[in-house]
């Protein structure tokens, strides 16, 4: 009888990435005027939408949906946060003014930034589906996860608005990591601005590196008074643990590989995180309106491989993606997708680039990569230098301790000895007596001249 030819092995299942995302997001109306201001200057005869508009993300949706990464997309529904949750990175006092803010019809937050009605349950449900897809990662139900959300949140600081930002929603899932058992967080933030909120709100803790690849564009006014340069370095035990690479405008693929390489890779494989988070922001595209970088999708294509590399190699392929910024309602889709292909480590392009190509000389984005690389070494050689000072001053502390214990000894032993002499002093001149104790003493019977 023939035998049955043994059936093949199932394939390996395909990564996917779980993808959360909520429609009422759209709800978030930032108005038009010029660019984000809002005003109309009363001589334009077509008002542009603001930047941050729902346009921008119908696209990432429906590219995500019906584009040639679609089979490797999984969806889930997020779900607005708690107040209570909102306070796990920002101050009641904070809260309670958007609350307010929304309670009265809306307002301008600060420039560019407008709660107008629908924006408070949108933020809402921007934070509770970025914490959802953390939440996934931190159960085991997938490594990677995407918070694709509206508003954007990388600029809100703990106490203040900013940016077209009300609430962090990669702050809020960074928080949830640690309190869920994570030791250690690394934050790469690759919008073409600073991340400044996510900085703030971690500046003086070691168990969170935040590391923001942006835009040399230095601070904004009161609503951002972060200059993003290599000099903020975080503060007290948060010391070293905020990496600042601010890049010269026109830095494109080549220039952000090299930072990459150089810079952001090594960083983290001294920090060893255990759960790495991507804050990605497709407004460092050759054309965003909003911001002066030339990536193309090759260049974010090639960002999602490093990070997911770095990710297998250090998170066990735990990996949160949260989106921000991107303002080109067509090309940040594009951009997006390229991204995640890269994330996906798929060995050929999905989908080809439409402008296919940017020239770019990266000899000066290089050298200021240099320069930047140059001052890290020279941070690391301070903080030893201070390590060796903290290890030298806990020597001198032991030493006095050791000092007034010995001195303390040395003084009880005295004081004994001085109270031994005034003991015998004190004893009765009888010379019977006397001679007993000095036999004792000297461990003799005969007799002993007592003076």
């Amino acid at each position: 009888m023939a035998t049955q030819p043994p059936s093949p092995s199932p394939s390996p299942t395909p990564d996917r990435i779980h993808v959360f995302w909520h429609d009422a997001m759209l709800n978030h109306d930032t108005g038009t005027g010029v660019f984000d201001t809002g005003v109309d200057p009363g001589f334009l005869d077509i008002l542009e939408k603001h930047p941050e508009n729902s346009n921008r993300v119908r696209n990432m949706l429906s590219i995500l949906k019906r584009g040639p990464i679609s089979p490797y997309i999984s969806w889930h529904s997020g779900r607005p946060a708690l107040i209570s949750e909102l306070l796990t990175f920002h101050t009641s006092g904070y809260v309670n003014e958007l609350v307010e803010a929304d309670r009265n019809g809306g307002k301008m937050i600060c420039m560019g930034t407008f709660l107008n009605p629908g924006s408070w349950d949108a933020a809402l449900l921007a934070a509770g589906t970025t914490l959802s897809a953390m939440k996934h990662i931190l159960d085991g139900l997938g490594n990677m996860a995407y918070a694709l959300v509206r508003p954007p949140g990388h600029h809100a600081q703990p106490t203040q608005a900013d940016g077209y930002c009300f609430i962090n929603n990669a702050g809020l899932a960074v928080q949830l990591a640690l309190d869920s058992g994570c030791k250690k967080v690394v934050v790469i933030d690759i919008d073409v601005h600073y991340g400044n909120g996510t900085a703030e709100g971690f500046y003086r803790s070691d168990k969170v590196l935040t590391i923001s690849l942006h835009m040399n564009h230095g601070s904004w006014g009161p609503s951002h008074p972060q200059s993003g340069s290599v000099d903020e370095l975080g503060g007290g035990d948060g010391f070293g643990y905020n990496l600042n690479i601010p890049l010269p405008n026109g830095t494109g693929d080549k220039g952000y590989e090299f930072a990459l390489t150089e810079l952001v890779v090594p960083a983290v494989e001294n920090f060893q995180p255990d759960m790495m988070v991507l804050v990605v922001g497709q407004d460092s595209s050759a054309f965003d309106p909003n911001g002066r970088q030339c990536l193309t999708m090759e260049g974010y294509r090639e960002i999602g491989k490093k990070v997911r590399s770095m990710a297998d190699k250090h998170s066990n392929g735990r990996l949160l993606i949260v989106q921000e910024g991107g303002y080109h309602v067509t090309y940040s889709a594009y951009c997006l997708h390229a991204t995640l292909e890269g994330v996906l480590n798929l060995p050929l392009p999905l989908l080809s680039d439409p402008i296919a190509y940017y020239p770019e000389d990266e000899a000066f984005s290089v050298e200021v990569i240099g320069s930047i690389k140059r001052s890290m070494t020279d941070l690391r050689l301070t903080n030893q230098i201070a390590a060796s000072i903290k290890d030298l001053q806990e020597c001198k502390h032991q030493s006095r301790t050791l000092a007034r214990r010995a001195s303390s000894k040395l003084f009880e032993n005295r004081f004994n000895d001085h109270q031994a002499a005034a003991m015998n002093s004190l004893k009765p001149a009888n010379t019977y007596q006397r001679r007993l104790e000095m036999e004792q003493q000297h461990g003799v019977n005969e007799f002993v001249p007592l003076n």
